[in-house]
């Protein structure tokens, strides 16, 4: 019986290492008809596409493509399809935005770069807000109102909030601790009513205790809160106030103005955005 070729009778390299022998076997004729048709397309890339550099500047290929030009063109398509909506905006006040669902769906789909560029810094790309530091937009807690009007001026003209430190000693500092703890779910006594009243909380808060949005005060018989929820954050907002000038421990709170840095209709557009978030108010 005849031997079938074995490694053997293949030609090397003369290479050998560990036994192996390095061997000349020509690769598959699949293999070498990619490589040459890969090679093909390698030229044919080049002639239609701009791919070579030259001194000062490069081919541009026989179809005139860059990058810069698609990326162009489709901005022109968007613009084109936007044009419309924006003409109608222009018309438009921010609560009929908010009543008209196509408008208002356009609005809040083409204010994510907006609400980035301007207020995700404090609230969150989603206005989810930082705990003890910037307000959460999401729930329906509104300090200076939720109305459309409310939240365009606070837009355009900022807000700063204002609690003044309580001159108290530690056994009222205590009492009124627990007593906005307490209220934030129901359970105040008549004890804690009795100091809220005494220290002359009502003034600002409401007799109700449920906050003022004309002054910016917060509702305290909520379980929302602006500057924490812990013992030690509402004794400091306590004793030391919220943005009190020369006072030590003094909580900040202060949203700035964009009327002088952004356009009648930005500020429209985020006014719907931040109404939608966040169960707005109706006027």
């Amino acid at each position: 019986m005849a031997e079938k070729n074995s490694q053997n009778q293949v030609p090397d390299t003369g290479h050998e290492w560990d036994g192996i022998r390095e061997l000349t076997n020509p690769p598959p004729r699949w293999w070498t008809i990619a490589f040459y048709l890969s090679a093909i397309w390698v030229v044919v890339y080049f002639i239609i596409y701009p791919s070579i550099p030259l001194a000062t500047d490069h081919t541009k290929g026989v179809i005139g493509w860059t990058a810069i030009g698609e990326y162009k063109e489709a901005v022109a398509k968007n613009d084109a399809i936007r044009q419309p909506y924006l003409d109608k905006l222009e018309t438009m006040s921010a609560q009929e935005i908010i009543n008209d669902p196509e408008m208002l769906n356009f609005a809040n789909s083409s204010t994510k770069a907006l609400f980035g560029d301007n207020c995700a810094a404090c609230h969150g790309s989603n206005g989810q807000g930082i705990a003890g530091m910037f307000p959460v937009l999401l729930d329906d807690d509104w300090l200076f109102g939720g109305t459309v009007s409310d939240i365009a001026t606070s837009i355009a003209s900022g807000r700063k909030g204002n609690m003044p430190a309580h001159d108290l000693d530690d056994a009222q500092i205590n009492l009124l601790t627990d007593f906005v703890i307490a209220a934030s779910t129901g359970q105040a006594t008549q004890e804690g009513w009795d100091a809220y009243q005494a220290a002359g909380c009502f003034a600002c808060h409401g007799a109700d205790a449920k906050g003022n949005k004309w002054m910016g005060s917060a509702n305290l018989t909520d379980a929302i809160w602006r500057f924490g929820s812990d013992r030690e954050s509402v004794m400091r907002t306590i004793k030391y106030g919220v943005n009190q000038d020369g006072v030590d421990g003094t909580q900040n709170g202060v949203m700035p103005a964009f009327g002088d840095k952004l356009s009648e209709n930005d500020i429209k557009l985020l006014t719907v955005k931040v109404w939608s978030l966040g169960g707005g108010q109706s006027e």
